[in-house]
């Protein structure tokens, strides 16, 4: 069932937004060839924790760390752990905060110093691709004319929009109806696809692969990587549907 929030529900939201915001920022600027990616999330646990908020994804359905930390061809779902980070490295942070019962959820993929250009043109048309679809994520719209956005511009660039995965409505659970794919599914089914009105707060997240839309589990049952070893981009912010514009409450000016 889908949740429309009230006033002092979004208040809560846009703070609990903020924090992983903030938090997702301090993992970006932390990225240097050389750390580890444990070293990563522990900096993000402990910003988190020193805003008064707790980190959503630790111990979540059984993930054992603060924040997903994915590496290259790793799409979602990373665990930080003794993994170096290395100059030409895309790494993507995926962060979450609980503020006073209400969850941020947001992510980013970034350069590990230098990168390729064709590295940097995934990580860019990623991001560009949740604004294309934030542009239709207004009241009386349908739910699908964000992932036909998202959809239309990743693969009018030629990559691969993953299909196992997506986005998500979010509030006082991580995971809350409805389901926000990046693409239109092929059974356009009016109760998946629920008219937008305001109130409604989503995490829309793109997952762009440079090659295919396939991808496989690791061997720790959570890691997902790309099946033919592309790199993979992943882009996140929770967003509130408005009487106007949508309003991104997991917004940050360098991100």
């Amino acid at each position: 069932m889908i949740t429309i929030k009230s006033r002092r529900e979004i208040d809560r939201m846009r703070e609990a937004g903020r924090i992983a915001a903030a938090a997702r920022t301090v993992g970006r600027k932390a990225i240097r060839p050389g750390i580890t990616t444990d070293e990563l999330d522990r900096e993000i646990h402990q910003f988190i924790l020193s805003c008064g908020a707790t980190p959503t994804f630790l111990h979540y359905g059984g993930f054992p760390r603060s924040a997903c930390i994915s590496v290259n061809d790793e799409v979602i779902h990373g665990i930080p752990g003794k993994r170096v980070l290395h100059e030409g490295d895309i790494v993507s942070i995926d962060v979450g905060a609980t503020y006073k019962g209400y969850v941020g959820d947001c992510a980013g993929t970034f350069p590990v110093g230098e990168i390729s250009p064709e590295a940097a043109e995934l990580i860019r048309v990623t991001r560009e691709s949740f604004f294309r679809g934030l542009e239709h994520a207004r009241a009386d719209g349908r739910l699908y004319d964000i992932s036909a956005a998202v959809q239309e511009y990743a693969e009018r660039h030629g990559y691969g929009v993953v299909r196992d995965y997506v986005g998500h409505g979010v509030g006082t659970a991580l995971h809350e109806d409805p389901e926000v794919p990046n693409y239109v599914p092929e059974h356009n089914e009016h109760r998946k696809n629920p008219r937008l009105m305001p109130g409604m707060t989503l995490a829309i997240e793109p997952m762009i692969n440079a090659g295919g839309p396939a991808v496989r589990v690791l061997s720790n049952e959570w890691t997902v990587v790309t099946a033919d070893h592309s790199l993979s981009a992943h882009y996140e912010n929770t967003i509130l549907i408005t009487e106007g514009d949508p309003e991104i409450l997991t917004i940050a000016d360098d991100i």
